[in-house]
């Protein structure tokens, strides 16, 4: 899997993204539109990671200090679920974020995805809430 960013919006790889996290969040989980597009897109780095051409995992990151960034919107295509792409692609921005002093990364996990962000090292930091809809939990790992 190739992995590119942008903060650019007017970008490929963001319009990539954006397409990705419509077709999981808006078709498939009904997420409303106006929820899911936010006025954080332009103060965020996008990450896709490609397949043959084709984007089937991507992410975005929120830095909220020198040290501590969010992970939001992850997302990956159904047809490559089950296939280390999600794993790949955050193992790539933790890295990312290590090598330029970042030491701490917090996200919103849907229920449904707690297992797979404890088996790569995350930690649940709160108490059940509700995203649009769905149930969350805040979790955070040490970089």
């Amino acid at each position: 899997m190739n992995i590119y960013h942008t903060t650019d919006i007017k970008d490929n790889i963001y319009q990539d993204a954006l397409a990705l996290r419509q077709a999981v969040f808006v078709v498939e989980q009904h997420v409303p539109e106006t929820l899911e597009i936010d006025e954080l897109e332009d103060k965020t780095i996008h990450f896709v990671g490609y397949k043959e051409d084709e984007a089937i995992a991507t992410a975005r990151i929120l830095p909220l200090s020198a040290t501590k960034a969010k992970l939001q919107r992850m997302a990956v295509r159904q047809q490559a679920r089950g296939q280390q792409a999600g794993a790949t692609l955050i193992q790539f921005i933790e890295n990312s974020l290590q090598q330029q002093g970042f030491t701490t990364i917090t996200l919103g996990a849907q229920l449904s995805a707690k297992g797979f962000y404890e088996r790569l090292g995350y930690h649940v930091a709160s108490e059940i809430f509700l995203d649009a809809g769905i149930e969350h939990v805040t979790m955070e790992k040490t970089l």
